[in-house]
């Protein structure tokens, strides 16, 4: 495939959030923010409660950008091996024969992953992490792009377990639809007899186009000062009174690629300090762990990055152009 330049991979981009739109109402803000974690081949995990969209938000942009769709319904009776897949023996052939899970997809929708056990929960850590698989002493790669999208309702709700922080820390991002408007909501009913809100959506993207525009997001400019931010406002984080775990060098590093991804969507070949600020909450807040007093206080960990990155100097460039000063 020919490589795409950046207009190109803008204008696909627009289209690819104009097409989910049609199904998904009023929420372009958290739509670009997937396409950004998307540009960055991160993974999201989609918070709320039940019957906002989240499941067919997920299958929309599965639909649009075409390559392989796997889903895991997570249930506390799922096992490791309904993730991953399993190694069947045939006595007839004296072999062994992989039959791969849902994992082995493009675009995975594990779907209440919090109310699976923790034991499977942690089947996931792997292919999060290193885009791979191992069974039976077998590694498998996972196919490329590799995008996970979990959903999960409040933990108050019956039959849910906490995620545990290490699995927390592998999302990009964690996003929050929230209930529509109520114009948003009677638009959405009025769509019921649209056939976009049944029949199949044609893609618009191919895998190796989601490849091309994520190399071409990684070549985002971004300088310096930007970055001694981040380290900065990571630094403080792990210090801070009320919290007991600060950001990871994990999350420094998400921070900086989503920066550049949203860079990159709004047409830019550098980043500035507001594409910084406007990815921080939803790559930051949720890997950070709160002291239990905090917590017993009503504190949120989104306070508290609203907080550092107040009393944070933020790098001034110049308004124009988006060079240092």
């Amino acid at each position: 495939m020919e490589e795409m330049n950046h207009d190109q991979a803008h204008e696909l981009l627009e289209r690819l959030v104009s097409r989910i739109e049609r199904v998904i109402v009023g929420k372009r803000a958290e739509i670009e923010l997937i396409l950004v974690s998307m540009l960055c081949g991160g993974h999201v995990l989609l918070e709320d409660v039940p019957g906002v969209g989240k499941t067919r938000l997920v299958r929309t942009l599965a639909a649009c950008v075409g390559g392989s769709f796997g889903r895991i319904q997570f249930t506390s009776d799922l096992m490791p091996a309904d993730v991953t897949g399993v190694t069947v023996y045939h006595p007839q052939s004296a072999n062994f024969e992989f039959r791969s899970g849902p994992i082995y997809a493009n675009i995975v929708l594990a779907d209440e992953l919090n109310r699976a056990a923790p034991r499977t929960q942690s089947a996931l850590l792997e292919a999060m992490e290193e885009r791979k698989v191992t069974v039976d002493g077998v590694t498998r790669p996972l196919p490329e792009p590799f995008l996970l999208f979990a959903t999960q309702n409040p933990l108050e709700y019956e039959g849910t377990y906490r995620l545990p922080e290490a699995q927390l820390d592998r999302f990009l991002m964690r996003l929050s639809l929230g209930y529509p408007e109520p114009e948003q909501e009677l638009e959405m009913l009025g769509r019921l007899s649209d056939p976009w809100a049944t029949a199949g959506i044609k893609p618009i993207m191919l895998p190796e186009e989601i490849a091309a525009i994520q190399r071409h997001a990684r070549t985002v400019l971004v300088d310096d000062r930007i970055k001694r931010y981040l380290v900065y406002v990571a630094d403080a984080s792990r210090r801070h009174p009320q919290v007991s775990l600060g950001i990871s060098p994990r999350g420094t590093l998400s921070w900086l690629a989503a920066s550049q991804a949203l860079a990159f969507y709004k047409g830019r070949s550098y980043a500035v300090p507001d594409d910084v600020k406007l990815v921080a909450e939803p790559v930051l807040a949720h890997r950070l762990i709160l002291t239990g007093e905090a917590r017993i206080s009503g504190l949120q960990s989104r306070q508290v990055i609203a907080e550092l990155l107040n009393n944070m100097e933020v790098p001034v460039f110049h308004r124009t152009t988006g060079v240092p000063s």
